[in-house]
C-alpha cells in the first residue's frame, strides 16, 4: 500500500508489472495486476475510488478524474499477484501531494494464495485488506501460493517484526501430520520472540464443494482435528495470548464463497473478514 495526501482533483499513475501475464483463468486482472485506489471520506472512513484495468504490462494513465476539490489521503493496494517494477503517482503542477510514513505495529498475515488474495476481483477486497480499513491499522500479507505451511523460517523472519498481532492461517496447505508436526514449534518460536503479541490461529476453510465429496470433508475435519490439539496443548502448557477461528464457515454455506471451490471471491472474503473480526478485535484490545 502507498499512502498520500493531496488536494487535486485528478490522480494520475505510471507503473509497470513484473510478469506479462495480467490475468488469470479464475482471476480477473484487476486484481492479479491493478491498482486499487480508496480514500477517506469526510468522517474518517475509507472508501473506494477507482481501480486500474490493465491492458499492458506498463501503463500511463488518469486513476481518478472530476473528484470533489479537497485536500483528503489515500491508499493505492498494489496488485496481489504481479510483481510491481516501478510506480509513479502524480497530480497536476500546483497541487498539493504529500507522500505518508509508513504506520507502526501492523497485523501481520502468515498464509496461502488465499491470504496472497486468491482470487478477489481488486486487491483492495482481501480480507487482510478489507480488516486493516475497517480498523484502520497497517497489514503485513506474507501469503505465499501453496507454501504456506508453518515453516521456521518464515517464523524467523515473522520475529523480526514488531506486530499488533500474529495471524497464522496455514491450514489450506497443509495435512494434519503437518500440523501436529509444525504449529507448536512455530507459535513457541513466535511467543519466545515476542512475549506479548497476540497469536491468533485459523482452521483451515471447508471447500465450497466439500458437501458432496466425502474425501473433502475427512481432509477438513483432520486438519482442525489437528489445529485444536495443538492450541489446547499450547494453552495447557501455559502459553498466553493466543486466540483460535473455526473455519466452517469462513466461506459461508451456502457454497457461494469461493471462485473455484478452494480460493475466496470477494463475497468469501468479506465473510472472512466478518469472522476475522471480533478476534483481531479483542487482540488489538479495541
Amino acid at each position: 500500500m502507498f499512502r498520500f495526501r493531496t488536494d487535486a482533483t485528478t490522480i494520475y499513475a505510471h507503473y509497470k508489472v513484473t510478469k506479462p501475464l495480467l490475468g488469470m483463468p479464475h482471476m480477473p486482472a484487476t486484481g492479479v495486476s491493478g491498482l486499487d485506489l480508496y480514500a477517506r471520506d469526510k468522517d474518517g472512513k475509507w472508501r473506494w475510488v477507482q481501480v486500474v484495468r490493465p491492458g499492458a504490462q506498463e501503463m500511463k494513465l488518469r486513476l481518478a478524474d472530476g473528484l470533489d476539490a479537497g485536500e483528503r489521503e489515500y491508499a493505492i493496494y498494489l496488485p496481489l499477484y504481479n510483481g510491481v517494477e516501478f510506480l509513479n503517482v502524480g497530480v497536476p503542477e500546483g497541487k498539493k501531494f504529500v507522500g505518508l510514513k509508513p504506520r507502526a505495529k501492523p497485523v501481520v498475515f502468515y498464509g496461502t494464495s488465499i491470504t496472497h488474495g486468491a482470487c478477489a476481483s481488486r486487491p483492495g477486497m482481501v480480507h487482510t485488506a478489507i480488516l486493516g480499513r475497517r480498523f484502520d491499522v497497517p497489514v503485513v500479507n506474507l501469503g505465499f501460493s501453496g507454501n504456506g505451511r508453518m515453516d521456521q523460517a518464515v517464523g524467523e523472519f515473522l520475529t523480526r517484526i514488531d506486530a499488533a498481532a500474529y495471524v497464522i492461517d496455514c491450514l489450506p496447505n497443509m495435512n494434519a501430520a503437518a500440523v501436529t508436526e509444525k504449529c507448536v514449534p512455530l507459535v513457541k518460536q513466535l511467543r519466545a520472540a515476542r512475549p506479548d503479541t497476540p497469536i491468533i490461529l485459523v482452521e483451515d476453510r471447508r471447500n465450497t464443494d466439500a458437501w458432496l465429496k466425502a474425501s473433502l470433508r475427512k481432509h477438513h475435519d483432520d486438519n482442525h482435528a489437528a489445529l485444536k490439539a495443538a492450541y489446547e496443548q499450547l494453552v495447557k502448557e501455559g502459553v498466553k495470548g493466543l486466540s483460535y477461528v473455526p473455519g466452517d464457515h469462513l466461506y459461508g454455506d451456502d457454497s457461494d464463497g469461493a471462485t473455484d471451490g478452494s480460493h475466496a471471491s470477494d463475497l468469501g472474503f468479506h465473510r472472512q473478514a466478518d469472522i476475522f473480526e471480533p478476534f483481531l478485535k479483542a487482540a488489538l484490545g479495541r
